[in-house]
Formats: C-alpha cells, sequence, structure tokens
C-alpha cells in the first residue's frame, strides 16, 4: 500500500505582508493567509489524515487548524515541533527585506535568503536548518508514509525547501530557484520502499 505525504506552507503572514524577515518571531496570518488556507483545506477535501505534523510557530499551526476544520478533520492526532520551524533569520528578523538589500547590496542578501550554505548574520543556512528538518522528517514523518499513511506536514518556506531538495534531489547549484508557495499543498505518492511514485502541487 502506498503512503502519501502532503506538505503545505503556511498562508501568509503578517510580516510577509509587510515584506519583513520573519524567522522565528511568532506572527498571525493576514486574512489574505486564512483565505490561503481554507482554499488549501478546500484542495485537500479528498483526503483523509491519519496525522499532522507542524512546527511550533503560530502561522503554521493556525494554517493547520484551518485546514482541518476546512477538511472536517479537527479530531486527528498533531504533532508539534521545532524541528519543522521556519529558519532562524538572526540579525535579519524583524528587517524590511529591500531595506535591507539596499543596505548590505543585493547580491549578498540573495545569498543569504536563497543559497544552502550562506548565513545570515547569527543566523541559520538552509544547510543548518535541512540538519534539524531531515533527521526529524526521517524518525517521525517517513515511517508512518512508507507504512501506507496519508499524513500532512504544515511548516514554514525553508523548512520546506529542505525537505524537498531531499525528497525531489535538487542539487545545491538550483536550490536558489525552489520557491515553496504560500498555502498550494504538494503532494508525494510514495511506496514503502522510499520510492516516489507521483509528486506535484494541487489546483
Amino acid at each position: 500500500m502506498n503512503g502519501t505525504l502532503i506538505l503545505v506552507r503556511h498562508g501568509q503572514s503578517q510580516w510577509n505582508l509587510e515584506n519583513r524577515f520573519t524567522g522565528w518571531t511568532d506572527v498571525p496570518l493576514t486574512a489574505e493567509g486564512r483565505r490561503e488556507a481554507r482554499r488549501a483545506g478546500e484542495l485537500l477535501a479528498g483526503y483523509r489524515f491519519d496525522r499532522a505534523f507542524t512546527s511550533v510557530l503560530t502561522r503554521a499551526i493556525e494554517t493547520l487548524r484551518i485546514i482541518l476544520e476546512t477538511t472536517g478533520q479537527m479530531d486527528i492526532l498533531v504533532e508539534q515541533d521545532a524541528a519543522l520551524n521556519e529558519r532562524h533569520y538572526g540579525d535579519l528578523q524583524g528587517l524590511n527585506k529591500a531595506e535591507t538589500a539596499a543596505k548590505f547590496g543585493q547580491a549578498l542578501v540573495h545569498q543569504w535568503r536563497r543559497s544552502y550554505r550562506a548565513r545570515p548574520p547569527n543566523g541559520e543556512s538552509l544547510q543548518d536548518t535541512a540538519a534539524r528538518v531531515l533527521p526529524y522528517y526521517h524518525t517521525r514523518i517517513e515511517p508512518l508514509v512508507l507504512a501506507g499513511q496519508t499524513i500532512l506536514v504544515v511548516a514554514h518556506g525553508n523548512s520546506l525547501r529542505a525537505l524537498v531538495m531531499a525528497l525531489d534531489d535538487i542539487p545545491e547549484a538550483d536550490i536558489p530557484e525552489l520557491n515553496i508557495p504560500t498555502g498550494v499543498p504538494r503532494r508525494y505518492l510514495i511506496r514503502t520502499d522510499g520510492t516516489i511514485l507521483e509528486r506535484g502541487y494541487l489546483g
């Protein structure tokens, strides 16, 4: 029996709207973010989840709650863990992205934001983020998927970039181009031996 893994990036947050580096700062969803979460729930109406996983940050928890409410599955087991948190942006957290690029240079800020190894000051690189996301995935989530279950993971742009990079075998050179859209479910159909049979966004 094949398992199904559904990944969803949280809906638009207040600091997404304000173009600020968010990281581990706990900001709420906007009205648009709540609409995106409901839309994700509508796209997932045909799926029955065995379990859900999310970070400890409000924007992901609220997105998951809206999805489960929309699909009528509020009773499933949900596990929250900081391993799925957004990457920590260190000294950049709260700063406007455009103003930061003007101050430090577009090229350097692009490296901080999109590359695999570059760290913003006192923050995490995508590589650092992967170092906590992937062990958690392999320990807590993957065994359930390989056992044939349908698992929902609601997390963040960079924690999901780290996971998709591994699942899709994306080379480091190509990772700056990988973007995870807010509120659009990404589905993986996975065989019990770990072979991915199908992958792609819904809707």
